[in-house]
């Protein structure tokens, strides 16, 4: 059904689901006090500092930041859109989702008949690989690959056959599933508007999103024909910059990965699991873009890159190093591998064995090391001149890090490799710091503790009823003060909603630059005990309409010795003069 789904209608439907059962059904929780703790699916860990907070309906992680209401952890951990996590929770709930009339937000009603249409075609190229009168030679040339049956159905390989209208003859007639089929890849319309099948005798691998849903597929041909693979194209529910192949099998096959191996083609994440190493992943036919890898390091902390030791590998190895640049920070680590000549790891790993390549992953060179390596080749640092050409080269690429100590690490090692100081080559790289601006004693006594701005959205967040007993002065979002018309808006929703739990409130804001500053002031400890959280949020309002009194008494002031005042002004600036405005109901 077309339409927006009514904010109301979240809001019910937070307050009805428990975040810690949402979670606890995808993840190992542990009771912690009042609240409940885990390892962060987002970033790798071995201290949990993932919390669950049952009251506030609220997760957050103090390692990576990531944190959310029920629906967020849906879309994050799932990778599902927001009406689709909406509707996740809803069907667990029981409860059948509205949607408005006369929105502009027309979800798109094929997006599940896309994802049937594709598992229609999975079970179709699988059935092949068992009935065709061809498919003898796709099953020989997988055993001849060391394939077993297992593994083949692990990861649901078929097989397209030879002709052009095997999968359009399958689908049958009917005008939509063609189209559908079109847009999807899996048929191709020709200028006269014929079809034909995209894949012909090819084996198939179904490419899997998170949730394990068919979203494309590739195809390897049997012999030496060119190309040797073919993807999916882009389509409404396949983005290869963003999917790695074997990802949702690496996950399934173990819990707790440490590592994953991004190679180069889909036979070498399926012979690897052969050998008992599912922990290999690959790109989609396009460079490990920054997307990529924010998934990958969302899973582990360690990623060893595997490619041809040749120019051509080595030169797609420093592509991949620049991407991985800007998502480095402490407890992530990239490293490369690079094959003897004329090997891929399938290869390898049939020659050496398990054993022997699982250690070469793990002493794969670390990516300091081949950043370092790598453009020492281009200068002679036995000159000044070769030095200052390494600073000059590192230095784009130094400022793609996010400001870590994995950034000042490297950082020295340029210091040592260029002889320059380490504070003034952090001036040539970074710029020279900002200078401090000296505040006079008036204004650090004026800047001392929290504003009552802060404190006042602090305690609402912790307690929304406390807005209950407010009534705002007229006037008061006018205030000149940093924040107050969030802390206006946060007011006006608790008393329309005084139930609203945290995670329900931050779903007001989600997609806007006030949620995040939200979720980072809701994790701040509270220096005011529990009894005194009234007493404190009521002095912070206080202080706020004090504040708004004294601004509009000098603007009336001000305007008093210029254009003269009205009546009506002359009185309010009476009354203001005498007393304040009352702030409680």
């Amino acid at each position: 059904m077309a339409g927006r789904i009514p904010q109301s209608f979240i809001d019910d439907l937070l307050n009805r689901v428990d975040i810690v059962q949402v979670i606890e059904s995808r993840l190992d929780l542990k009771k912690a006090g009042r609240e409940y703790q885990a390892c962060c699916p987002f970033h790798n860990e071995k201290t949990p500092s993932f919390t669950v907070s049952p009251n506030k309906q609220f997760y957050h992680c103090f390692g990576c930041g990531a944190h959310g209401s029920a629906v967020g952890f849906l879309m994050d951990y799932e990778n599902l859109s927001f009406p689709e996590a909406i509707e996740e929770l809803a069907h667990a709930a029981g409860v059948e989702v509205p949607r408005e009339a006369g929105s502009d937000f027309q979800p798109d009603p094929r997006r599940e008949d896309h994802y049937g249409l594709l598992q229609r075609a999975e079970r179709f190229y699988r059935s092949q690989l068992r009935e065709h009168p061809q498919s003898a030679r796709a099953v020989d040339y997988l055993k001849q690959r060391g394939l077993s049956g297992e593994i083949a159905a692990t990861y649901g390989l078929g097989y397209a056959p030879p002709g052009w209208d095997t999968l359009l003859k399958h689908l049958g007639s009917d005008t939509d599933t063609q189209n559908a089929a079109v847009e999807l890849g899996l048929l191709v319309r020709k200028d006269d508007g014929r079809l034909y099948d995209r894949f012909r005798d090819r084996i198939m691998f179904p490419i899997r999103d998170r949730r394990g849903r068919t979203i494309g597929f590739g195809g390897r041909v049997l012999g030496d024909e060119k190309p040797k693979y073919m993807n999916s194209p882009e389509s409404p529910v396949f983005h290869k910059g963003q999917e790695l192949y074997g990802l949702f099998e690496a996950r399934k096959a173990s819990q707790k990965l440490e590592r994953l191996l991004v190679v180069e083609g889909y036979m070498d994440v399926v012979a690897l699991a052969q050998f008992g190493l599912s922990n290999a992943v690959a790109t989609l036919g396009t460079a490990t873009t920054p997307e990529h890898l924010e998934r990958l390091f969302r899973t582990v902390h360690e990623v060893v890159f595997c490619f041809d030791g040749d120019n051509a590998g080595r030169r797609a190895a420093w592509r991949a190093l620049e991407n991985a640049l800007p998502v480095l920070r402490e407890g992530r680590e990239a490293r490369f591998l690079f094959l003897p000549e004329g090997e891929d790891p399938d290869s390898l790993v049939r020659r050496i064995g398990r054993e022997a390549f699982l250690e070469k992953t793990v002493d794969a060179v670390p990516l300091s090391q081949f950043f370092f390596e790598s453009l020492g080749r281009q200068v002679d640092t036995r000159s000044v001149d070769g030095r200052a050409h390494l600073v000059e080269l590192a230095r784009p690429l130094l400022q793609k890090l996010p400001d870590s100590v994995f950034r000042d690490l490297m950082l020295d090692q340029l210091s040592q490799q260029s002889g320059l100081d380490r504070k003034r080559l952090s001036e040539r790289v970074f710029g020279d710091p900002a200078p401090t601006p000296r505040q006079t004693p008036h204004q650090r006594a004026r800047g001392a503790g929290p504003s009552p701005v802060r404190v006042a959205i602090r305690l609402l967040l912790e307690q929304p009823e406390l807005g209950t007993g407010i009534q705002c002065p007229s006037g008061f979002e006018d205030l000149e003060v940093a924040g107050v018309s969030l802390l206006t808006e946060l007011l006006e929703l608790v008393r329309q909603r005084p139930h609203l739990s945290l995670g329900g409130i931050l779903e007001h804001w989600r997609g806007k630059p006030e949620e995040s500053q939200l979720a980072r002031l809701a994790t701040q400890p509270l220096e005011v005990p529990a009894d005194g959280y009234t007493a404190e949020f009521m002095g912070a309002i206080q202080r706020l309409l004090e504040q708004r009194t004294r601004q509009r008494t000098e603007q009336l002031l001000l305007q008093e010795q210029g254009q003269g005042l009205t009546d009506a002004e002359k009185q309010e600036l009476k009354q203001l003069l005498v007393e304040h405005q009352p702030i409680s109901q």
